[in-house]
């Protein structure tokens, strides 16, 4: 090959050989014009740059479109310099802090000095984006020394960015123009600002400079674009529903929990129908353990600092969460759990451990302890106390694949129980550059990696491959699992760790006689409780599977006088383990059905002087109305066969 040439791979595997400083727009006009057309930019080894930037190197690449994940992240983040723009326009003489992608939009935190900007004038700087985004400007990346970088912020007495240039080397930072904004970025970008069709800018909220409550608060100003109208307006039809499915909302009217600044922020509180919730689901992931090996522990709620320190725990989350508890006696201290894997290990160090005795599944409901900032506490999905329905496979290596098909299996066995139909099984991997924030050796990491991808392609699983995602301690398999609304959340996560059992000088005596280190599987298919019913109750508008809801029915007598026999079908009912209760308000019959629907309670049986005569209930079901007269041993078979299914 020529020096002056360069291989490129493509997603298919075809590789094909460009002049060096070829763009990515031109190898996509080499393809097809329909792909040049519809290209927004280009994944190179990794990194997304625009379809414009000279390309000098060998290695993998592909071309994005709105369709593809990379091609909504160029988008949006291109997007938020758009916005950028906007304000300089607007306000003048401002500071940018970062201007982000995130899942459904961007946003950018600003520094808006002594002018004060609200919800109100969001109309009016969305007007001013779309006035610069017909323009067409491009987005211009290049490259800038570290001392022009420096100097140039200086002269704009822009501090934030002055900040982001401390830790950036010379040779690394890069600039991105479009119009007559000027910001520091890596890339990439889309095109131009024509692309840009759409844009809706949803709120306004405060939020710490680098996330630190010991910084500055800066103004977040978030926002969503589109390349369509038509696609904006479908995705706020889908805001206005997930407004409705809202869990907050839904679990103080269904009195599912409850919050209490006394008590402390972050921290729930389970109402009497929401802890018979958890509890089923809690039975549910029981059953479904015993059956596949599962032996149950239970550790404390604290432990000592030094566990913590052995497990590599404190040293990257130690100055970040809740400090240490001082005892009377001097120099002791304990932490509260941060995770429940250290405890486990000390477990499996109990006893003496022989290849015979393993895998050693160990499982627990353990509440565990991180200090959230208050700014990121969000209802049941992030709190500062949860549990996890937490469990620690100790094996052999040989045993690490098929363990670890035997999660997924566990997995999809929730999913399939809950109605979770659409998933992707994100493969979560080192960065392929910075090793250092990752403890143990190459070959333990290769070594792991290697056996979840082998362990996904025999599962045969919808997978993606995302670099700079995996634990400090081992790389993971995480449930990407799309609800009702399409949104897209992680439920679910396998993570095969060679690091701990490591760390805690694990052990067992094999086959031959000799002394050998055992690998460690973590697995939590529901993640944590709190965050899994949050998500169920959204993905369900809290209208949960029959065999999971608190109440299943509600007996609706007409009048005091049938009250009798309603306690008998009570009585009835309950004995058979189907959860109703009595309506006993001095109130119409209409009021009460209306209510009884308004609370999503799946069945009312309505009883008047007619069912008491022939010993039967009128059932009307949620959302479905009248399905008749019928005994009390009928309306047991629907509740059995609804169950069933």
């Amino acid at each position: 090959m020529s020096e002056n040439q360069i291989h490129l791979t493509f997603p298919d595997g075809t590789v094909r050989t460009y002049d060096k400083g070829t763009n990515a727009l031109q190898i996509a006009q080499s393809i097809s014009a329909g792909l040049a057309r519809v290209a927004l930019g280009a994944v190179l080894n990794g990194r997304q740059i625009e379809l414009k930037r000279p390309i000098n190197e060998d290695g993998e690449i592909k071309l994005v479109r709105w369709e593809d994940e990379e091609g909504k992240t160029m988008f949006w983040h291109s997007s938020a310099h758009l916005l950028a723009e906007a304000l300089q326009e607007i306000y003048g003489d401002v500071k940018f802090g970062i201007g982000p992608p995130i899942d459904n939009g961007f946003y950018y935190d600003v520094d808006f000095g002594e002018q004060k900007i609200s919800e109100d004038d969001l109309p009016m700087i969305e007007q001013k984006m779309h006035e610069l985004a017909k323009q067409k400007n491009e987005f211009n990346w290049y490259l800038v020394a570290k001392d022009k970088a420096i100097d140039y912020f200086k002269k704009k007495n822009d501090h934030l960015k002055l900040d982001l240039l401390e830790n950036l080397k010379d040779g690394d930072i890069s600039f991105v123009e479009q119009g007559n904004f000027v910001d520091l970025c890596r890339g990439g970008h889309i095109p131009d600002t024509g692309y840009i069709k759409a844009i809706k800018l949803l709120n306004v909220a405060g939020a710490y400079w680098r996330g630190d409550e010991k910084n500055q608060m800066l103004t977040r100003i978030y926002g969503v674009s589109f390349p369509k109208k038509a696609m904006l307006d479908e995705y706020l039809a889908r805001l206005e529903e997930a407004k409705k499915r809202d869990h907050r909302k839904l679990g103080k009217e269904l009195g599912l929990f409850t919050f209490s600044q006394k008590v402390g922020q972050g921290l729930p509180l389970w109402l009497p129908k929401g802890a018979e919730l958890r509890e089923r689901l809690e039975a549910f992931m029981r059953n479904a353990q015993k059956e596949a090996g599962y032996s149950p522990v239970v550790t404390p709620h604290i432990g000592h600092k030094d566990l913590y320190v052995t497990s590599g725990h404190y040293e990257k989350y130690g100055a970040d969460s809740f400090q240490p508890i001082k005892t009377p006696h001097e120099g002791e201290e304990f932490l509260l759990k941060p995770m429940n894997c250290p405890h486990h290990c000390e477990i499996y160090k109990s006893s003496p451990r022989s290849y015979r005795d393993l895998p050693l599944r160990l499982a627990e409901f353990g509440t565990v302890y991180r200090y959230e900032q208050s700014g990121e506490l969000h209802g049941l999905t992030r709190v500062r106390g949860f549990t996890q329905d937490d469990a620690h496979i100790f094996c052999r290596p040989d045993q690490v694949k098929d363990e670890f098909k035997k999660v997924i299996d566990l997995v999809f066995k929730v999913f399939n129980a809950l109605g979770f139909e659409e998933y992707v099984a994100q493969i979560s991997l080192r960065d392929q550059e910075d090793r250092s924030k990752y403890i143990g050796s190459e070959a333990n990491w290769d070594r792991a990696e290697s056996d979840i991808i082998e362990a996904a392609a025999e599962k045969n699983l919808n997978t993606v491959i995302a670099y700079n995602e995996a634990a400090f301690y081992g790389p993971k398999l995480d449930f990407m699992v799309n609800d009702a609304i399409g949104r897209s959340w992680q439920l679910g996560t396998i993570q095969v760790d060679y690091n701990l059992p490591e760390r805690f000088e694990l052990e067992y005596v094999g086959s031959d006689n000799d002394k050998h280190r055992p690998v460690m599987i973590h697995r939590a298919p529901f993640g944590s409780l709190e965050r899994f019913v949050a998500v169920l109750t959204e993905h369900c508008a809290g209208e949960f599977p029959l065999w999971l809801t608190p109440e299943q029915g509600i007996i609706l007598p007409i009048s005091d006088k049938f009250m009798h026999y309603a306690e008998k079908v009570l009585h009835e009912l309950n004995k058979c383990d189907i959860r109703v209760s009595i309506d006993e308000r001095a109130e119409k019959i209409g009021k009460k059905i209306r209510d009884a629907e308004l609370k999503k309670v799946p069945y009312m049986l309505i009883i008047g002087e007619k069912e008491v005569e022939n010993e039967q209930v009128s059932v009307r079901k949620h959302k479905h109305g009248d399905l008749g007269s019928m005994s009390i041993e009928a309306f047991k078979e629907v509740i059995a066969e609804e169950i069933k299914v």
